[in-house]
């Protein structure tokens, strides 16, 4: 029997992706032992997480003199440092990529499009379809906003056999669009004569995020013993949307070409209140054809303290009971989950124009 907490979770058919990157845990073998220990598949990566990884490390000092010759922007300097990580995480993923009865199950790492480009459907999609080229690796995911602009973007990405990771998804009818987005985007890959059984997409349903804005409404409607329960009920039902799109005959003609569902991902799955346990998000959501991308730290937690069970399609009446509720006390879920949305850019907004300040400053070293 499998000892490791976090690889018992595999054997419920979900895949445990590590939501960090920087260059000396790539390099000094970390991220490696992570994949052989753990049995970690995936890397997500965000401008926040590029931010602390380029400010805090000077391993990046050099390529940014390198890269600031001139001919690029502040911006095309960042995408040359992290296409350089992003590359090296890709080849330690390469042979997972390739193994087991479908290649491409697994072994993706994420880069996201500038957050500046998040309403910018047209401009997300050209720097996709730039950022899919220079990176050159057949495992990358092209991460673009679930916004409202955005869902043509991810359509014509995966029309051009682009691996999309859709982030910044917090409520259920967006991430209906999303999924629908991707099935368009495959029916037009292959009406245009190309195979479709190589290209793979998440979608990036965040759920902590939710439980800070609603909880305190909840106290407020006394409901508080709901509290932290919203977003995993969220999420059970994104998984009944799932399990309903990617079935019938208009998926079946795609899946007869070889195409893969578009996996629901779990994010922002760290426990924000201290009041929870810092697994809860983990546990609550293990079940069939899905990913979980973890911060290291709860990664580290899991496998000391975790339960890995089969939870997914636990309790969904109590779910579908709870949001009734939550819409009963006049709390609009469809409002707060557009809030989040918006600010979601924003907090990728604020490390990114950090981030450029910072290489600013460096070239003038």
């Amino acid at each position: 029997m499998e000892t490791n907490k976090v690889k018992q979770i595999h054997s419920f058919g979900q895949s445990i992706w590590l939501d960090f990157i920087d260059r000396a845990f790539i390099g000094n073998g970390k991220l490696k032992a992570l994949i052989d220990d753990d049995g970690i598949r995936g890397v997500t990566s965000n401008p926040a997480i590029f931010e602390k990884a380029i400010s805090s490390s000077d391993m990046y000092d050099a390529d940014i003199q390198a890269l600031s010759d001139g001919t690029r922007t502040t911006e095309e300097v960042f995408f040359g440092l992290a296409i350089k990580d992003i590359q090296d995480a890709c080849d330690l993923f390469k042979e997972l990529y390739n193994e087991g009865e479908v290649k491409g199950a697994d072994g993706y790492v994420s880069l996201e499009v500038s957050p500046f480009l998040a309403l910018k459907g047209d401009e997300t999609f050209e720097q996709a379809k730039l950022l899919w080229k220079q990176v050159d690796r057949e495992n990358v995911m092209i991460k673009i906003p679930g916004t409202q602009p955005g869902l043509d973007a991810i359509r014509k990405s995966i029309a051009q056999g682009i691996n999309i990771n859709v982030t910044l998804l917090f409520g259920l009818p967006r991430y209906e669009e999303v999924a629908l987005a991707y099935i368009a985007g495959l029916e037009d890959h292959l009406a245009a004569g190309h195979e479709i059984a190589h290209i793979s997409s998440v979608a990036s349903f965040f759920l902590s995020r939710i439980d800070v804005l609603v909880d305190p409404l909840l106290d407020e409607k006394g409901l508080g013993e709901y509290k932290g329960e919203v977003a995993i009920a969220s999420a059970k039902k994104a998984y009944e949307i799932y399990k309903r799109v990617f079935s019938g005959e208009r998926w079946e003609k795609l899946a007869a070409k070889g195409a893969k569902p578009q996996r629901l991902l779990w994010a922002s799955t760290s426990s924000k209140n201290p009041a929870f346990k810092d697994t809860k998000y983990v546990e609550a959501l293990i079940g069939a054809d899905t990913v979980d991308t973890v911060p290291l730290e709860t990664i580290e937690a899991f496998r000391d303290h975790g339960v890995a069970a089969n939870t997914l399609e636990q309790d969904l009446d109590k779910a579908t009971e709870l949001l009734d509720k939550v819409a009963a006390a006049g709390i609009d879920l469809a409002v707060l989950t557009q809030k989040l949305e918006d600010e979601g850019i924003e907090k990728f907004n604020a490390p990114f124009e950090k981030l450029l300040k910072a290489i600013e400053e460096n070239k003038g070293k």
